[in-house]
């Protein structure tokens, strides 16, 4: 069985993630879109809220689960019998960054593979930081959010 792990805060999803996901459906038998809990980071919203919008947005995507992990990506894939990660690439910056961590991940998980999407144009502008720091300021982040998310 071939399963991807889309890991990430997902602090909050964006369209751009469902559009990789969704995109990347074909290719594998699972994806685990998998929400990283690091202590160090600090988020906006809870874990349990970022879940529930992950499992509302993917409902209806039968080779998609949700779950949640502390620790190295490596070691859950491993945990879960992933051989593949899904990453995204929305600009040259991400490449860089997403392949040192690639190289790093294909060690540490004994032969895990990371497979790119690059994004779509109409996603490219797209992140959750900037999505994040629109929701702080006050301001309206639903044309960059998936319509099951509302705020």
């Amino acid at each position: 069985m071939k399963i991807a792990v889309f890991p990430g805060s997902f602090d909050p999803i964006t369209a751009g993630h469902v559009d990789l996901v969704r995109r990347a459906a074909p290719l594998f038998d699972k994806i685990i879109v998998a929400v990283g809990v690091n202590s160090q980071k600090q988020t906006l919203f809870p874990l349990e809220q970022r879940l529930a919008w992950l499992r509302a947005v993917f409902a209806h995507d039968d080779k998609v689960e949700v779950d949640h992990f502390d620790g190295l990506t490596a070691h859950y894939c491993a945990r879960v019998g992933a051989r593949y990660l899904l990453r995204g690439l929305r600009n040259a910056s991400d490449f860089d960054y997403e392949k040192t961590i690639s190289q790093l991940n294909h060690i540490i998980g004994h032969g895990l593979e990371t497979i790119f999407l690059i994004s779509r144009p109409a996603y490219s502008h797209i992140s959750s930081t900037i999505v994040r720091e629109i929701i702080r300021g006050g301001g309206d982040a639903s044309p960059f959010l998936p319509e099951e998310i509302k705020l």
